[in-house]
């Protein structure tokens, strides 16, 4: 990693520590230490050398090497009972203590009932005679030599270092505009290229689908509870105990456990920010539309921006007020925002180069999100079925805001 002597070498140190500490337990199995618990930090892994005395055996400690035999010089043995009446006493001190409260129990992100109903098999994000026609291409022109450079400069911006971890919100002024998705496929591209890991953090607890685009099955702790849980002694491996593993050094941290009336005001968003983000070398954080609060707070405090809008006339028009308003706003923060047009239909007949340009004279930076089949159809995002030119623009959209989150401007 370019940075390997940084806060990301930390980082990836503590990922590795559980694995790689040689402690045994009893029987010769590893010692695993107990899940960490609200207020409660994982336990060491090393497991308690007990003296004859019940004592634990440190370095200097003068029964560590040897022992002395029982009855020697006249001492005799004790009795059964109160040798495992010691032996339980050395047991009870090295034992977790009592969690200082119950956590919240685990629920499914799809209830199984009804979902077997509407399940169905994901589509490609586009034709066999689509993709085809691409190889055909591909094999009698040059463009393939072409992909391949864009591909490689896009990879040197992904894979760049970063001092502090870089925070990235995305956010909308309406529902339907592809807001989560494009937060899922930020993330999940960040993960592929990125060796820190990543974190998917939910601020939209208005039954966001954030957990579902990830295709995570259970859901415990929100970002309310993470705010305050989290302590500065905490490392990785305590923090993640409370987050939804996914793959590629990713994790997530939804909003809610898809119940209706959840709140999630400013501070708690600030804390859980505050706390999570010296552990991540990204946090891509799905937002509340505008103008809610926590979707504002974010806007200001973040190193990059996102603002989603779907590519029809009304939401052209509805984005370009938005951005003249956030001119008035300190600099940096419509410099360092990227504004994603999501194409919700194939062939809608918008001009889409006049509308870019468009957005572009406030000030922004402007992506296309071209229609797939895949995205459409709902559902985890199964990356593998992501039409071509959905991969690339995604690619193109990540490096893009991430190179405006470095800047100063």
């Amino acid at each position: 990693m370019p940075n390997g002597e940084g806060w990301q070498g930390d980082v990836l140190r503590d990922m590795r520590g559980g694995a790689q500490q040689g402690a045994q337990g009893p029987g010769g199995q590893p010692y695993r230490a107990p899940a960490p618990g609200p207020g409660l930090p994982a336990q060491s892994a090393q497991a308690p050398d007990i003296a004859p005395d019940g004592a634990s055996r440190q370095a200097g400690h003068p029964y560590q090497g040897h022992e002395q035999p029982m009855g020697h010089q006249g001492i005799q043995p004790p009795q059964a009972g109160y040798q495992e009446q010691r032996q339980q006493q050395a047991s009870a001190a090295y034992a977790p203590g009592p969690q200082p409260h119950s956590g919240p129990g685990s629920r499914p992100v799809v209830d199984q009932g009804p979902a077997g109903a509407v399940r169905r098999k994901p589509r490609h994000g586009e034709s066999y005679t689509a993709r085809a026609v691409r190889a055909l291409r591909r094999t009698l022109s040059s463009s393939a030599a072409r992909e391949v450079a864009e591909i490689t400069r896009t990879a040197e911006v992904l894979q760049r270092p970063v001092t502090t971890g870089r925070q990235i919100a995305v956010t909308s002024i309406r529902g339907g505009s592809g807001k989560s998705t494009v937060a899922a496929l930020l993330g999940t591209t960040y993960a592929h290229y990125r060796q820190d890991p990543v974190l998917f953090l939910e601020a939209d607890p208005a039954l966001g689908s954030l957990p579902l685009r990830l295709g995570a099955e259970a859901l415990r702790w929100t970002t309310s509870d993470i705010a305050d849980l989290v302590k500065p002694d905490m490392s990785l491996l305590d923090v993640t105990g409370y987050l939804v593993q996914l793959p590629d050094k990713a994790w997530l941290l939804p909003a809610s456990q898809g119940r209706i009336g959840v709140m999630l005001d400013s501070r708690a968003y600030e804390r859980a920010v505050v706390a999570l983000r010296r552990y991540f070398g990204v946090m891509v954080i799905d937002c509340e539309t505008l103008p809610a609060e926590v979707g504002r707070v974010a806007l200001a405090s973040t190193h990059g921006r996102v603002l989603t809008a779907p590519a029809t006339p009304e939401g052209i028009t509805s984005t370009h007020s938005v951005l003249q308003w956030m001119q008035g706003l300190p600099r940096h923060v419509i410099a360092g925002t990227v504004v994603v047009l999501t194409e919700l239909v194939p062939h809608s007949g918008l001009d889409l180069d006049e509308a870019v340009q468009r957005l572009r004279s406030t000030g922004v930076s402007v992506q296309v999100l071209p229609y797939d089949r895949h995205l459409a159809g709902g559902g985890r995002i199964h990356t593998e079925l992501l039409a071509h030119p959905t991969r690339q623009a995604a690619a193109r959209l990540a490096a893009d805001v991430f190179h405006l989150s470095q800047k100063r401007h």
